[in-house]
C-alpha cells in the first residue's frame, strides 16, 4: 500500500541586509566607536559582526528571519538597534554596551524580493536624554520558500550488528556536507554534529552548489558559566547514516549515561543547509576571566536545618570527632597505641605517653580525631576503636560504637564529657588476654567545633603542616635615630692639606643598615654636625640592639672611630610630636665593650670621642608592609591612638574548583595539595590544605574588625610542598593565584558568594590556574554618621603628615617591614613561608615592568576620556552637526550668562543626576583581577622575560643591550612629550618677558584694549557676544586655524636654546 505524499508547505522569509552606517557618534572614550547591530523580528534576534573603531562602518551582512503568520506580517514591528561593543572600549568599557540609535519599521515597509532598494533611515532616539546621529542603509525585502517533509527514517539496525568501518569516501548522497569554519584566514572543516549556535542565514544560493555552507566565528562574550551535559543522540530522520560515520571518525565517542540532548539551537549546526552561517560561541584560551556568582549551599542548609550555625556563609561539613582520652588496668605493653576503623576510614594514633611516676598500664594520648561523616553511609555503620601494642601488634582490646546511636554536637554546646568503656575482645581466647578501660568521647559535630582545628582530619593527614591556624603579625616601630653632633674624634693627621676629612654615622638594626650624608666640620671646635635624621623598623619583643658606627672615608679604607651599643628596649617611645630631649653617648673602640648611656659614660676603655644622638620609637606613624594602594590596615603602632571599629568583616572560604595539577605523583598523573591564605590588618589566617584534590572543600569561616572601610582584603591559593620536604630542606609553596576585595565596595550586611579565577602571570604568559569560591559580608552595624565620619578623616595617622616620610625612603622601609613580617611568620608551625608572605604582601609591585607601565598609561588615557568627550562634543555644537542640540545649548547660555547664580547649582544638578543615571550601571558583585586593564592578555614574551629577570640581571649582554635600546626609545618619546609640555609654558611666559618685542607690544596692547572694552560694555553682553562667536555656524567660520592660536604658536621658547 502506498501512501500518498503530503503537499508542500511554504514558508515565509525576511531577509534584511545590514549595509553600512554613517557619521555614527563615537562612544569608546578614544573618539570613535566599535559598531556592531541586533535586528529583532518576531521575537527573533540576529547580530552583526562588530567593526573595530569605526563611525563609518560597512558590513553588508544579510539577516534572515522567519515570519510565524504571513497575513500579519504588516503589523510586525522590525527594530534595528546599533550599540558600540564595550569590549574595545577605553579602559576595558563599562557594564553595558553603548546605546548609539535604533530604526523602527513595520511590516507595510517591506518589499517582496527583487523589488527591494538600498533606504538610509536616520537613527532615532531612545529616551529624550539620548545623544544619537548618523544614519543606516538598509535593504529589506521577504520570499516565500517551499519546504518539502521527507518520510520518517526506517529503524535502525540491532546493536548486536558490528558497524562497519569508517572509510575515507565522500558521503552519501542527501547528507549534509560538511562545514566549513573560516577564522582568521584559517580554514577548518567541522562534521555536522559540531556544537554551534545559529546566528543568521542569507538568502540561499540560486546555483544549489554543493559547496559546503560558510561558518563566521565571531567574538561574543561567553555564556554565564554553567553545568552543561551533553548527550549523543541519533542523527535526525531526514539524514542518511553516513553523517553518522563522520562525526564517529572526528573525535572519541562520548559516553551517553553524562550527556543530555543538546537544544534545538544546537542542533541547527546538523542540519545546516548551503549557504547558511552561524556563529561559533568562543571563550579565551584559558577560560573566563570575570568573577560571577554562585548558588549559596549554606543557605539551602539553613532552611533545610531548625538549628542555627555559627558558620552561616559556609557550608556545614558533618564530622565524627572521637577523642581518646587516656587508658587504665590495661595488660603488659610496652608503647600502647589505639586504632579507629569506620567502613570509609582508617586512622592511628600517636605513640602513648607516661606520666611521671604512673603505672605503664595507664598511657594517656589526648589526641582527637575528626573524620569525614556521610549521614546515608554511615547510618548502619560502627565504629571501631581498639588498642595495640607497637612492638609485638598484640591486641589490647576494643570497643564498637553503632553510629546511628552517636549524639549530636553544635556549639554552643558544651564540650561532650569523656567516658570510661571497658575493652574487650573478639573471641574467647582474646577476652582472657584483654583487661582495662579505655576514656574517650565521640560525638558528631561540624568545623565549627571547637576541637576540629587541632583535630587530626581525614582530608588533610599529614598533622604538622595542614591544620588551619590564625597568626598575626609583628608589632613594628619606626626608630628614629637623630644625628646631631659628634666631638673629639680621633682623626687620621696624615691628611693632605685643605682636605677636610669626610666622617660618616651608620646606624645598623638587625639586616638594616643606613648611614648619614657627610658631616660638616666646625672651625672653632674639633666637632662634626649632622642634624639628619636616620630611621629603621623595630620590631616587638624589642631584643635587638642599636649599633652605631663612626667612620672616617676620607682615604679608600674606611677606618673606624667608635661605635655605641644601645639595646632597643631602652629607647624612649611617643605617640605624638612631643619633644625628646637628646643624649650625649660616649664612643668605645673596644669590640666587646658596651655603650655609654649619659652625657659622658664610657665604657672603660680609652676616651674616643662622643656623639649627641636623639633616639624615640615612634608610635604615632602606621608602620607600612603593604603596597599602599592595597594596603588593608591604616591603623598607628600605639594602641592609644586606635578608633573604634565600624564593622566587622566576615570571609567564608568555600573551596576552589578546577586546579591545575601542581606537582607529579607517578607516571602520567599529577596531583595538587591547596591550601587558602587570606590577610586584612595584622590577622592572617591560614586553611588546612587538602590532599590530592583539584576541587578542595575547605569552608572555613574567618572574621575581622574593620577600623577602615577603604582596605583591601586578600586571599590567596597556594600548594603544599613543606609537608613532603625534610626538616633540614626548604621547599617553597607555589603560588596558585589570588584576589584582593576592597572592603568600602561592599554593600552594608550582604552576601556575596561568588567565584573568582586565579590569574598567575609566568615567564609564558597568563595562565587560568582554577577558581577560589568565596563567600563574604561587612556587618556594619555603626549608625551613618558613624561610618560616613570615616570618609572626611585622613587616611594616615597624624605623624604621617607633621613628620612626613619621602617617598624612597617609606618603599625602603616597606621592604625591611615585609622582611621582618616574613621571618616572624616562618617562626610559626605550620609555617608561613617567605615565599608567601611576600606574595601576599606584593613585595614586589614597584619593580620595573614594560606591561605595568602600558597599563598605567591606559589607566591615564581613561582618567582623561571624559575631558576628550566632553571636547569633542563642545566641536560638535559649535559645528552645529546636531542643530536641535546647537540651539539649545544657545538657549541654556543665554539662560546662565543672564543668570549666573544659576551655574553653580546647575552644575551640582547636572553631576547630581549624572550620578543618579550610572546608579544603574553600579557593580553587582566585587570586581576581581582585570587582565585586560593589567595588560596581561597581549604581553610580549620578551616584555614578560624583563619583568621576570632579577637585579643584577643574568641575562647575556646582547639581551640586555636589546632592552636598553628599547627602553631609550620609550624614554625618548616621553622626552618629546615632557618638552613639549614645557614649550607650552615657556610660551605663556614669553607674552610679556620681552623676549619677542614685537608679540609683547601686540599682546599688551590688545589687553589694554579689552580692559577698556569691559570697562564700557556690561559683562553681559561681552559674555553673550563671546559665546556667540564662538557658536557661530559653519557657514561663517573659516576652515584655518584662529589668529589667536597663529599668535601663541608663533611665541619662541627656550627650546632653540637647548644644546
Amino acid at each position: 500500500m502506498t501512501t500518498t505524499p503530503p503537499p508542500p508547505k511554504t514558508v515565509r522569509k525576511l531577509l534584511v541586509e545590514v549595509v553600512d552606517a554613517r557619521e555614527l557618534l563615537p562612544k569608546d572614550g578614544q573618539g570613535s566607536s566599535s559598531p556592531y547591530v541586533i535586528v529583532e523580528f518576531d521575537h527573533q534576534k540576529r547580530r552583526t559582526s562588530t567593526r573595530y573603531r569605526d563611525l563609518n562602518p560597512a558590513w553588508h551582512e544579510a539577516l534572515e528571519f522567519v515570519v510565524s503568520d504571513p497575513e500579519s506580517m504588516e503589523y510586525e514591528e522590525l527594530d534595528v538597534e546599533v550599540f558600540n561593543d564595550k569590549k574595545f572600549a577605553a579602559g576595558g568599557g563599562g557594564r553595558k554596551n553603548h546605546f548609539l540609535g535604533r530604526v523602527k519599521l513595520y511590516g507595510t515597509q517591506f518589499a517582496k524580493r527583487g523589488e527591494e532598494g538600498l533606504v538610509y533611515f536616520q537613527l532615532e532616539k531612545k529616551s529624550v536624554f539620548s545623544w544619537i546621529r548618523g544614519e543606516i542603509g538598509l535593504r529589506i525585502c521577504y520570499y516565500d520558500e517551499l519546504v518539502e517533509e521527507q518520510p520518517p527514517q526506517p529503524p535502525p539496525p540491532p546493536q548486536e550488528e558490528e558497524p562497519p568501518p569508517p572509510a575515507p569516501v565522500e558521503p552519501a548522497e542527501g547528507a549534509p556536507p560538511p562545514v566549513m569554519v573560516v577564522e582568521e584566514g584559517r580554514v577548518f572543516e567541522m562534521p555536522p554534529g559540531a556544537v554551534a549556535v545559529e546566528c543568521c542565514h542569507p538568502p540561499r544560493r540560486r546555483d544549489r552548489s554543493p559547496s559546503p555552507p560558510v561558518v563566521v566565528i565571531e567574538e561574543s562574550p561567553p555564556p554565564p558559566p554553567q553545568a552543561v551535559h551533553l548527550r549523543q543522540e541519533p542523527p535526525p530522520e531526514a539524514m542518511p547514516a553516513a553523517p553518522q560515520t563522520l562525526h564517529a571518525a572526528a573525535g572519541p565517542p562520548v559516553a551517553e549515561a553524562a550527556m543530555q540532548y543538546p537544544p534545538p539551537e544546537v542542533r541547527r549546526m546538523q542540519g545546516a543547509r548551503v549557504g547558511d552561517r552561524v556563529r561559533v560561541l568562543r571563550r579565551p584560551p584559558s577560560g573566563d576571566f570575570s568573577p560571577r556568582v554562585i548558588s549559596s549551599h549554606h543557605q539551602r542548609f539553613a532552611s533545610e536545618t531548625e538549628r542555627i550555625h555559627p558558620y552561616d556563609l559556609v557550608e556545614p561539613m558533618q564530622y565524627l570527632f572521637i577523642r581518646i582520652v587516656k587508658a587504665r588496668g590495661l595488660a603488659h605493653n610496652e608503647s600502647p597505641y589505639v586504632k579507629v576503623r569506620t567502613s570509609t576510614h582508617y586512622v592511628r594514633s600517636k605513640p602513648a605517653v607516661h606520666r611521671p611516676g604512673e603505672p605503664t598500664n595507664s598511657p594517656e594520648w589526648h589526641q582527637v580525631f575528626a573524620l569525614g561523616h556521610n549521614k546515608p553511609e554511615s547510618a548502619s555503620s560502627t565504629l571501631e576503636i581498639s588498642v595495640w601494642d607497637s612492638p609485638s601488634e598484640s591486641f589490647l582490646g576494643g570497643v564498637c560504637f553503632d553510629l546511628s546511636d552517636v549524639p549530636v554536637r553544635d556549639p554552643p554546646d558544651s564540650p561532650l564529657a569523656p567516658q570510661w568503656y571497658r575493652l574487650e575482645g573478639s573471641d574467647a581466647a582474646e577476652k582472657s588476654r584483654v583487661s582495662g578501660d579505655i576514656q574517650l568521647s565521640v560525638w558528631i559535630g561540624t568545623q565549627a567545633d571547637d576541637a576540629f582545628p587541632e583535630a587530626w582530619s581525614s582530608d588533610a593527614p599529614y598533622v604538622a603542616h595542614t591544620r588551619s591556624k590564625v597568626y598575626q603579625s609583628p608589632k613594628l616601630w619606626y626608630l628614629r635615630v637623630t644625628v646631631i653632633e659628634a666631638q673629639d674624634l680621633h682623626i687620621a693627621p696624615n691628611l693632605p692639606p685643605l682636605t677636610a676629612p669626610e666622617v660618616r654615622v651608620k646606624a645598623q638594626l638587625g639586616f638594616q643598615s643606613v648611614r648619614t650624608r657627610r658631616g660638616s666640620m666646625s672651625n672653632h671646635a674639633p666637632s662634626f654636625h649632622w642634624n639628619e635624621d636616620l630611621v629603621l623598623v623595630a620590631g616587638e619583643p624589642l631584643e635587638d640592639s642599636l649599633i652605631l658606627l663612626v667612620e672616617d672615608r676620607s682615604s679608600k679604607e674606611t677606618m673606624h672611630l667608635g661605635h655605641i651599643l644601645i639595646p632597643v628596649s631602652s629607647i624612649e617611645q611617643r605617640i605624638d610630636e612631643r619633644h625628646v630631649a637628646a643624649k650625649w653617648f660616649a664612643l668605645d673602640g673596644g669590640a666587646g665593650a658596651g655603650g655609654g648611656g649619659g652625657s659622658g659614660g664610657g665604657g672603660g676603655g680609652p676616651y674616643r670621642g662622643r656623639l649627641y644622638l636623639r633616639l624615640c620609637l615612634e608610635g604615632g606613624y602606621h608602620v607600612l608592609d603593604e603596597a599602599a594602594h592595597v594596603c588593608s590596615d591604616f591603623r598607628p603602632t600605639a594602641k592609644q591612638l586606635w578608633k573604634p571599629a565600624v564593622g566587622i568583616l566576615e570571609l567564608g572560604i568555600l573551596g576552589a574548583r578546577g586546579l591545575l595539577p601542581m606537582k607529579s605523583k607517578g607516571p602520567g598523573k599529577g596531583s595538587t595539595d591547596a591550601y587558602c591564605v587570606a590577610k586584612y590588618g595584622k590577622k592572617w589566617v591560614r586553611t588546612r590544605t587538602i590532599t590530592d584534590s583539584f576541587d578542595p572543600r575547605w569552608n572555613e569561616q574567618y572574621t575581622w574588625q574593620v577600623y577602615d572601610p577603604c582596605t583591601v582584603l586578600t586571599a590567596g591559593v597556594f600548594d603544599n610542598w613543606r609537608m613532603f620536604a625534610e626538616p633540614s630542606d626548604d621547599k617553597p609553596d607555589c603560588r596558585i593565584g589570588k584576589i584582593r576585595i576592597r572592603v568600602s565596595t561592599l554593600e552594608s550586611n550582604k552576601v556575596y558568594t561568588n567565584s573568582y579565577p586565579l590569574l598567575v602571570l609566568t615567564r609564558t604568559g597568563l595562565r587560568k590556574m582554577g577558581e577560589i569560591e568565596l563567600a563574604i559580608r561587612f556587618a556594619c552595624p555603626s549608625l551613618l554618621p558613624d561610618t560616613c565620619m570615616v570618609y572626611g578623616q585622613p587616611l594616615l595617622p597624624r605623624m604621617h603628615y607633621l613628620r612626613p616620610l619621602g617617598v624612597a625612603q617609606q618603599e625602603a622601609l616597606r621592604g625591611a617591614a615585609t622582611k621582618m613580617v616574613a621571618s616572624w611568620l616562618a617562626r610559626s608551625e605550620p609555617p608561613l613561608g617567605p615565599e608567601v608572605v611576600r606574595y601576599m604582601l606584593d613585595a614586589d609591585s614597584h619593580t620595573w615592568s614594560m606591561r605595568k607601565s602600558k597599563a598605567n598609561w591606559f589607566r591615564i588615557v581613561a582618567v582623561l576620556a571624559w575631558a576628550i568627550g566632553l571636547a569633542k562634543w563642545l566641536d560638535d555644537i559649535r559645528r552645529w552637526r546636531n542643530p536641535v542640540t546647537t540651539v539649545l545649548v544657545h538657549v541654556l547660555y543665554l539662560v546662565l550668562v543672564w543668570y549666573p547664580d544659576l551655574i553653580v547649582p546647575t552644575g551640582f544638578l547636572y553631576v547630581f543626576l549624572i550620578g543618579v543615571w550610572y546608579y544603574r550601571f553600579r557593580p553587582r558583585i566585587p570586581a576581581g583581577m582585570d587582565t585586560k586593564l593589567s595588560q596581561a592578555e597581549s604581553v610580549d614574551p620578551d616584555e614578560l622575560d624583563e619583568e621576570f629577570d632579577t637585579i643584577p640581571s643574568l641575562k647575556p649582554p646582547d639581551i640586555i643591550r636589546a632592552r636598553y635600546d628599547r627602553l631609550r626609545l620609550l624614554a625618548a618619546r616621553v622626552q618629546t612629550v615632557l618638552g613639549d609640555f614645557a614649550t607650552q609654558g615657556e610660551r605663556v611666559q614669553a607674552l610679556v618677558s620681552w623676549r619677542d618685542p614685537r608679540a609683547t607690544k601686540l599682546f599688551i596692547g590688545v589687553c589694554l584694549a579689552i580692559t577698556l572694552t569691559l570697562y564700557t560694555v556690561p559683562p553681559k553682553m561681552v559674555a553673550v557676544a563671546l559665546g556667540f562667536y564662538y557658536l557661530r555656524h559653519p557657514m561663517f567660520r573659516d576652515p584655518m586655524p584662529p589668529a589667536s592660536l597663529n599668535f601663541f604658536r608663533r611665541l619662541p621658547s627656550l627650546s632653540d636654546r637647548l644644546m
